[in-house]
């Protein structure tokens, strides 16, 4: 099994500008634009301000597409908007609670968590009921109590990644116990500091068939403290939501050609969608105006790739990273040219390392690209595959692809959140990550060396020695693997010619 492709100029042909020294030069040509005074970001100003949050199916999100397009081609850089297909619509249109006992009555904020089901017209009363951290002990104690009530589940504050990934990890179970106990709904109390509300995916998508609620902290404390203190509880819920069935959306893709392998293409990804509560800088449209500026400053400086360079803004992410999906399904003919595919999407926190998801063979490439970028390491090479982002669709496909591992910063407890607004960003760390990801670029579209496609079997085997099965029934995308509706279909087997 050949894992490693090597190229080499065609013999009476001149050594490519990728000769030893002077690719280099020209990454740290790139990198100091971007570490200068560049449009990137005030990009990420207008992004923020002027589009706002930009959920994937809203007039917002279809200005954001509009917006990219436009800063794409007055940098003289190539853009199309792409079409692909969204399973499912899903807005909040407004959301509110009233909580009442005996002598109570309040009325915390709460925002609907996406997929999450409308309550009918006049909104949905039912008894409160707090199953601490939702676990099967917790259910265990509550018994048949849980039927036909909405259930109030204990978090902890979140503070970092780490945290975050432990929240989606854990809504899976919660959310299968409540739904096998009968439970009208779920209420989740809020994790994030300061009483901001936040998106926070239901995990099982459109499927979901219940009203699924996140709740500010002190508001959802005030209610458990009461229950537990032997006050009975009613909850009326009212959220009304704009949903529909399939629908198309599309994704932005800039692209700077190859000069003398064209046909090869690296991907540089970020989503340009967001949730509605905040602005979505962090999440994530700094990586958005990096990209974007990485393209133009490649096209001022007139630097000419051996590969084609794809600089991607995805839709559909939120939701269960479509737009990627969409993508690859799209440009299927092209995928064995794909020479890597990245995805940039924790925030402004600062690029430490890559995870190269379970290629180890990239890991000395991604090392070679960095290395005229070394003084801004260390860099630390993480050889496991994730779940969460755009890389997924490649890696289900078999293309070599990264994500930038970044320090969390204010990451963690801002995901999603009202609070995911401009000042998030430090822009010296954000100049810094662009450097970063230019050199990383503009290595992998020059070196020599690229790393052949994986086949269904090899991705397979990739999923029976690490937990990717388990992340991915967590970010509820499981079943289309299974189903054959994602990732690279399995090798046809030609049986023998008869004599």
């Amino acid at each position: 099994m050949l894992s490693l492709v090597l190229v080499s100029p065609a013999r009476g042909e001149a050594p490519e500008a990728g000769a030893p020294g002077v690719r280099e030069r020209e990454a740290m040509v790139l990198t100091g634009a971007v570490l200068g005074a560049t449009p990137m970001v005030e990009d990420l100003r207008s992004l923020v301000d002027e589009v706002g949050g930009r959920a994937t199916g809203s007039e917002s999100n279809r200005r954001a597409v509009k917006w990219a397009l436009e800063r794409f081609r007055a940098a003289g850089v190539p853009a199309t908007a792409e079409s692909f297909r969204m399973p499912a619509l899903w807005l909040e249109q407004s959301a509110s609670v009233t909580v009442q006992g005996q002598g109570v009555s309040f009325a915390p904020r709460v925002a609907a968590m996406p997929f999450s089901a409308a309550t009918p017209k006049g909104g949905l009363t039912a008894p409160l009921l707090e199953v601490g951290r939702g676990t099967e002990a917790d259910f265990k104690r509550v018994g048949a109590k849980a039927k036909g009530a909405f259930v109030l589940v204990e978090t902890e504050e979140l503070k970092d990644v780490d945290g975050l990934f432990r929240e989606y990890a854990e809504a899976v179970g919660v959310e299968a116990r409540a739904a096998s106990a009968g439970a009208v709904g779920v209420v989740y109390m809020g994790s994030r500091p300061g009483n901001q509300l936040y998106r926070h995916n239901v995990s099982t998508g459109p499927k979901n068939t219940r009203p699924m609620l996140v709740m500010e902290r002190d508001g959802a404390s005030r209610a458990q403290r009461l229950l537990r203190a032997g006050t009975a509880l009613t909850l009326k819920a009212a959220l009304e939501l704009k949903t529909g069935g399939p629908y198309e959306a599309q994704n932005v893709i800039g692209e700077l050609r190859g000069t003398t392998r064209p046909e090869e293409v690296v991907v540089l990804g970020a989503h340009l969608d967001s949730w509605d509560l905040g602005g979505g800088a962090l999440d994530n449209g700094a990586n958005v105006a990096m990209l974007i500026d990485l393209a133009r400053q490649m096209r001022r400086l007139g630097l000419k790739p051996a590969r084609t360079i794809r600089f991607a803004l995805w839709n559909g992410e939120e939701q269960g990273m479509y737009g990627s999906a969409g993508y690859v399904r799209s440009h299927v003919a092209e995928l064995d040219g794909h020479a890597m595919a990245l995805s940039v999407d924790i925030g402004c926190g600062r690029i430490n390392g890559f995870f190269t998801n379970g290629r180890p063979p990239l890991v000395p490439l991604v090392e070679r690209a960095l290395a005229p970028v070394a003084g801004l390491g260390p860099f630390t090479q993480v050889d496991v595959p994730v779940v969460g982002t755009d890389n997924l669709d490649f890696m289900l496909s078999g293309v070599a692809n990264l994500i930038a591992n970044q320090e969390s910063a204010t990451y963690g407890p801002n995901y999603h959140a009202r609070s995911d607004e401009f000042e998030q960003c430090d822009a010296r760390t954000l100049r810094t990550n662009a450097a970063v990801v230019g050199a990383l670029a503009w290595g992998f579209a020059n070196m020599d060396e690229r790393l052949a496609r994986q086949s269904r079997a090899e991705v397979e085997a990739l999923m029976k020695t690490t937990d990717l099965t388990e992340q991915m029934k967590s970010f509820n995308v499981w079943d289309e693997w299974a189903a054959g509706a994602r990732g690279r279909p399995a090798e046809r087997q030609v049986s023998p010619t008869p004599r």
